[in-house]
């Protein structure tokens, strides 16, 4: 069970995104993930008619490595860890600060 999920808050920790905060689009692999509005690039694309795609200059949110964010808790506004609790047999992912369970 990974840490952090898809459509996890999440906040970044260090870098040149220091502060920001966003949603986890996709999960690239054990290391790396996609956040939406952070790491973002500004792409040369040609227009493809074949997909529907027009040309020009778009936004493209590059892969962040997991060492560099942490999860966002609503309650303290803070960047969080993730621990687990085991609940009626089921292994649930908390927050460290305060022991709630991470909604999703």
């Amino acid at each position: 069970m990974s840490k952090i999920k898809k459509s996890d808050e999440v906040i970044v920790i260090t870098g040149k995104d220091k502060g920001r905060r966003g949603l986890v689009l996709a999960r690239i692999d054990a290391r790396f993930l996609t956040v939406d509005g952070v790491n973002t690039v500004k792409r040369a694309t040609k227009p493809n008619p074949a997909k529907n795609q027009l040309g020009g200059l778009i936004d493209k949110n590059l892969p962040i490595d997991v060492s560099n964010i942490a999860i966002f808790n609503p309650l303290t506004k803070k960047a969080d860890r993730v621990g687990y609790k085991m609940v009626d047999g089921k292994k649930l992912r908390v927050f460290k600060s305060n022991g709630e369970a991470i909604g999703n």
